[in-house]
């Protein structure tokens, strides 16, 4: 039995090279399972992965930082969420990734380019994530995650982007490297005129 994310990675290769396949655990959120005798975790509650990298009309990336608990610190992070975790399975990507923006970000984006599908860490899970650039961003609410979760909403200028998050790295908070790979792709995009 595969996994949702299992076949997510099968849609995203066009193809399966597993020949044994054991799941050792399945939780509400995460599951354990053996494929050709490499461990991994897989998502049990969700049918992808969107991470967006935000920028404002004035040149600010949009960044959130939270508590995560795995790692016993906050967190700096591109906005990101899943795809179907709210009940519908075969929730877009798309659709999913304007919620979360919405939901952790306070804003809407007029466009959502895709920019990149790619695994999250190949080693120790089988998650696929969508990379979006969400621009022409609209102020829809005050953002901060849903009930159960505490957000910060920053807004960086992208020309001191580096600076600012050395100087929260030295208080403390952890960075999430995708956030590097966003400055990246933001560097690409024509500015307005």
């Amino acid at each position: 039995m595969l996994g949702i994310q299992s076949a997510q990675f099968i849609r995203a290769s066009g193809k399966s090279v597993a020949k044994n396949e054991t799941i050792h655990y399945q939780g509400r959120f995460l599951g354990l399972q053996e494929r050709d005798r490499w461990e991994y975790a897989y998502r049990t509650n969700a049918s992808g992965v969107v991470v967006l990298v935000p920028v404002t009309a004035t040149d600010e990336l949009i960044l959130v930082e939270q508590y995560r608990i795995p790692v016993r610190s906050r967190v700096m992070e591109l906005p990101a969420g899943l795809a179907g975790d709210t009940g519908d399975r075969e929730e877009d990507l798309k659709t999913a990734a304007q919620r979360e923006l919405i939901e952790e970000t306070g804003y809407r984006a007029g466009f959502l380019d895709e920019l990149l599908t790619c695994p999250s860490t190949p080693g120790m899970s089988d998650e696929i994530i969508t990379i979006y650039f969400a621009g022409d961003l609209e102020r829809v609410g005050v953002g901060g995650g849903d009930g159960d979760e505490s957000i910060t909403v920053h807004h960086v200028p992208l020309a001191s982007a580096s600076e600012w998050l050395a100087a929260r790295m030295a208080e403390g908070i952890m960075i999430d490297p995708k956030i590097y790979a966003g400055l990246f792709w933001a560097a690409q995009r024509p500015r307005p005129v």
